[in-house]
């Protein structure tokens, strides 16, 4: 009997308790892991860090639960007070964040930076089963090398001095991930003022889907075609999700498909793009930022429809889309985003009609 699923079976994002890259600092009294924490911070001034404690009301008792919480945001000097935030609470408020540093003496998080302090190794003994993703050690007081017990059950790893900030700083760089790239060509448009498909047009001697995809696999880009369900039967292809948004719903759907990946998206309507304006945004790419998009002078805005979107943009468009809002540069607009200027803006130019095809093959002839 086949197994009743009661709902979608969706690819979530890698998301650990917090959000995607975080850290929790373990080992030693409360006071000192704040006080590596706040050293450690303003050596990521590029990236939106969090630090995640509870309430010491108490001193350095257990607290089972993030009942009394701070997100302290150090680069905007942004912080949050909510009497209780639950597991999906805590992801969505850290959609944004880069790093977040947890005090691992109260919370769990995906990956471990274990300090070595006499006083706490009682105390970290009874949390080894969580020590599954270990970093670094950082030798605390006259601790001269990790625990016996701790290299024989978890192994060796980078060792630092507690005053070693910059190695410590480094080690956690080298533990941050970077979302891979995958690209999609948006081909699902009616093509109501060309009166044909713009994702066929010849514009490079074959159709400018297949174009874009030789570009971005010449990148080696894993890309796909975003369109409806009844066209590019045959190519590697992301269906529409979201009917009736247009490229906002077309980004979404790669979303959907894979919110892990960050996608390099390409209009099939600008015939100058090519996989040296795809490099442009590759190279002058900002993880940090909700994407990495051109400056189009015509509009005098960013231009969405050639953007490297990172995969924090998903939750962010889908929260506009609950606001009653299916613009990709609306979104652009009101979120932090890297904005570049292409050394040549005719790259942004878009085709839409015949009269505007004639005139580009007469020019690029």
């Amino acid at each position: 009997m086949k197994k009743h699923q009661k709902h979608a079976k969706l690819t979530k994002p890698n998301i650990g308790n917090f959000g995607r890259n975080e850290i929790a600092l373990v080992g030693a009294p409360c006071s000192l892991i704040q006080e590596v924490s706040q050293k450690i911070i303003p050596h990521f001034p590029e990236k939106n860090c969090t630090y995640i404690d509870a309430d010491h009301a108490f001193g350095d008792s257990e607290i089972p639960g993030l009942n009394n919480n701070e997100l302290i945001d150090k680069i905007k000097f942004y912080r949050q007070d909510k009497a209780s935030m639950n597991d999906f609470d805590k992801k969505i408020a850290l959609n944004d964040q880069d790093l977040i540093i947890v005090n691992g003496n109260h919370f769990e998080a995906k990956k471990q930076l274990v300090l070595i302090h006499a006083k706490k190794e009682a105390s970290l003994k009874k949390r080894l089963s969580q020590l599954k993703n270990v970093i670094g050690y950082v030798l605390c007081d006259d601790i001269t090398e990790p625990f016996d017990w701790l290299l024989e059950n978890v192994g060796s790893r980078k060792t630092f001095l507690l005053n070693d900030i910059k190695g410590i700083k480094n080690a956690i760089e080298d533990s941050i991930i970077i979302s891979p790239i995958k690209g999609l060509i948006l081909a699902g448009g009616k093509s109501l003022r060309m009166g044909s498909d713009k994702g066929q047009i010849n514009y490079h001697g074959q159709s400018q889907v297949d174009f874009l995809l030789g570009e971005f696999h010449g990148l080696k880009i894993d890309a796909f075609v975003s369109c409806r369900a009844d066209q590019y039967e045959e190519y590697k292809r992301i269906t529409d999700k979201f009917d009736g948004l247009g490229p906002y719903g077309a980004i979404l759907s790669a979303f959907q498909s894979d919110p892990n990946a960050a996608w390099l998206v390409s209009a099939c309507d600008l015939p100058l793009v090519n996989a040296a304006v795809l490099e442009t945004l590759i190279k002058q790419r900002d993880p940090s930022k909700l994407a990495t998009c051109f400056y189009n002078p015509e509009t005098d805005f960013p231009d969405p429809l050639i953007t490297l979107w990172e995969p924090k943009s998903y939750m962010r468009m889908l929260g506009f889309l609950a606001l009653g809002y299916s613009c990709p540069r609306k979104v652009l607009i009101n979120s932090e985003v890297k904005v570049i200027k292409a050394e040549n803006p005719d790259i942004l130019r878009n085709v839409n009609t015949p009269e505007e095809k004639e005139a580009f093959l007469s020019e690029n002839s």
